[in-house]
C-alpha cells in the first residue's frame, strides 16, 4: 500500500524518458558544477527527455573520491581512468578533470564507444585537440567541450540578433576575461607559464565567445605578458576586434565582458550582470532616444527560459506533453550554474534523440579551432609578428 500522499509516476514518464549512464572524471570545481546539472535535468526539464544515471567518479585520491561520491549519489567510484573505459554500463564520458588530462581520457573513452563531454580547454595545444578531434570524428560519438557561457540566455538572445541582421555589418568585437586570483598566485609554482595560463583558462572563453557571436578568426597579433593574454584579432567578414585575458585585475571577481559594434547598433554583456543583453539599435527608436537599452532576459519567450525556447522547435517531448516554462517566472534571474544546467541538457538531450550538437553547442571541432588559435597567438608573442590562422582543420567524417 502506498503511503498517504504519494504520487506516482502517472503515465510513466520517467519510465519513457532514454536512461544515459554517466561516468565522470574529477569531483572538485567542474565535477561538483556538472554533477549539479545531472541531478537537476529531470526534475527542471519535464517531463524529461532524457534521465542521467549517475554511475560513477573517477578520482586519484580515493579517500576524497570515496567522498564525493557519497555526497553526490554516484553508484560507484575508480581511481584509475583506464578501467572506467571498461565500465559498459557508462555511455557518457565527462571529463572535468585539469588542462593536463583532458586529452588521453578522452580519446580512450570515444574509442571505447562512449560520447565525451570534455571541460575547455579541449587540450593543451592543437596536436592534442586535433587527435582528439579525429578520434570521436572515427568513432562516430556526440561531443561537446564545455564552453558553457553559449548556454547563457541573453547570450544566445545576442546571437539571434546578429544572426538576424538587426546589427548590419559586423565592425568590431571587445571581449575580455578578467579576474583577480593572480593577485594571490603570483609567485606560486604552476604547470603552465603566466601568459599561456591566462590564455588556456580565461582565454579560451573569450575566443569561443568571439567564433561563437561574430564569425571565424583569420589572423592575430597578440602578446602574452605574465598573467595575461592580450590579441588584436581579424575576422574572415571583415570585422576586427580585441580579446583579452587576465588573471591579475583586482576587484574583478569574474568578469567575462564583451561588446559588438555593427552599422545598424550594438550588443553588450557581461557575466557579472548575466541576465541584462545592453541592446542599441539604431533603426528601433528615434534619434532622440537612442542609446542602450537594459533587456533583461527571463521572459518565457527568450531561449532556453521555456520549451519553445530550448533552441531546437522540433524538442522530443513525451507523448500529450504541453510546452510550458523551464524555468522561473518572468523576472526572476539565473545564476551562474544554470549555463551549465542548460549545455548538459543541450548534449544529453542530442545524444537520446540523435541530434547536431552544433552549432549552438561547442563540438570538439569548436574546441580544436580555439586552440589553433590559442596556439597562433603564442607564435605571435614568440615571433613578434602577425599570424594568419589555418583555414582548415581535417575531416575524419562522422557524427558531431
Amino acid at each position: 500500500m502506498l503511503p498517504e500522499g504519494f504520487a506516482p509516476d502517472k503515465g510513466g514518464l520517467l519510465e519513457v524518458a532514454p536512461e544515459l549512464g554517466i561516468g565522470i572524471l574529477g569531483y572538485g570545481f567542474m565535477g561538483k558544477a556538472h554533477t549539479n546539472a545531472y541531478k537537476k535535468i529531470p526534475y527542471m526539464f519535464w517531463p524529461p527527455t532524457v534521465r542521467p544515471r549517475l554511475m560513477a567518479m573517477c578520482g586519484r585520491n580515493e579517500d576524497r573520491v570515496a567522498e564525493a561520491v557519497n555526497r553526490y549519489g554516484y553508484e560507484g567510484y575508480y581511481t584509475d581512468w583506464q578501467r572506467m573505459m571498461e565500465d559498459p554500463r557508462i555511455e557518457v564520458f565527462d571529463n572535468s578533470g585539469p588542462h593536463t588530462i583532458h586529452c588521453e581520457p578522452s580519446i580512450a573513452a570515444a574509442e571505447a564507444g562512449k560520447h565525451v563531454l570534455c571541460e575547455k580547454p579541449l587540450g593543451l595545444n592543437s596536436e592534442e585537440t586535433g587527435r582528439m578531434l579525429e578520434a570521436v570524428q572515427k568513432a562516430g560519438v556526440k561531443h561537446m567541450c564545455g564552453f558553457n557561457y553559449r548556454f547563457f540566455p541573453a547570450v544566445r538572445l545576442a546571437k539571434d540578433i546578429i544572426d538576424q541582421g538587426l546589427l548590419g555589418h559586423i565592425l568590431q568585437f571587445r571581449g575580455k576575461y578578467l579576474q583577480e586570483w593572480g593577485q594571490r598566485a603570483r609567485g606560486l609554482p604552476t604547470e603552465h607559464p603566466g601568459g599561456r595560463r591566462a590564455l588556456l583558462g580565461l582565454g579560451s572563453h573569450v575566443i569561443d565567445m568571439a567564433r561563437f557571436l561574430v564569425g571565424e578568426i583569420t589572423a592575430i597579433m597578440g602578446v602574452l605578458p605574465d598573467m595575461r593574454a592580450v590579441t588584436l584579432v581579424e575576422f574572415a567578414n571583415g570585422a576586427y576586434g580585441s580579446l583579452e585575458a587576465n588573471s591579475d585585475c583586482a576587484g574583478n571577481k569574474n568578469r567575462h565582458a564583451w561588446e559588438i559594434h555593427g552599422t545598424k547598433g550594438s550588443l553588450a554583456w557581461d557575466l557579472e550582470d548575466l541576465n541584462r543583453l545592453h541592446v542599441c539599435l539604431q533603426d528601433d527608436s528615434p534619434r532622440e532616444l537612442g542609446g542602450f537599452r537594459n533587456v533583461l532576459v527571463t521572459e518565457p519567450y527568450h531561449p532556453y527560459i521555456s520549451w519553445e525556447q530550448l533552441g531546437r522547435a522540433d524538442s522530443v517531448l513525451p507523448a500529450g506533453r504541453v510546452a510550458g516554462q523551464v524555468w522561473w517566472p518572468h523576472g526572476h534571474i539565473l545564476g551562474w550554474e544554470h549555463g551549465h544546467i542548460n549545455e548538459i541538457f543541450h548534449f544529453l538531450d542530442a545524444i537520446a534523440h540523435d541530434r547536431p550538437i552544433a552549432p549552438y553547442g561547442a563540438t570538439f571541432e569548436d574546441g580544436h579551432r580555439v586552440a589553433l588559435i590559442s596556439d597562433a597567438i603564442e607564435r605571435s608573442f614568440e615571433e613578434g609578428k602577425r599570424i594568419e590562422v589555418p583555414e582548415r582543420i581535417r575531416q575524419v567524417g562522422g557524427k558531431q
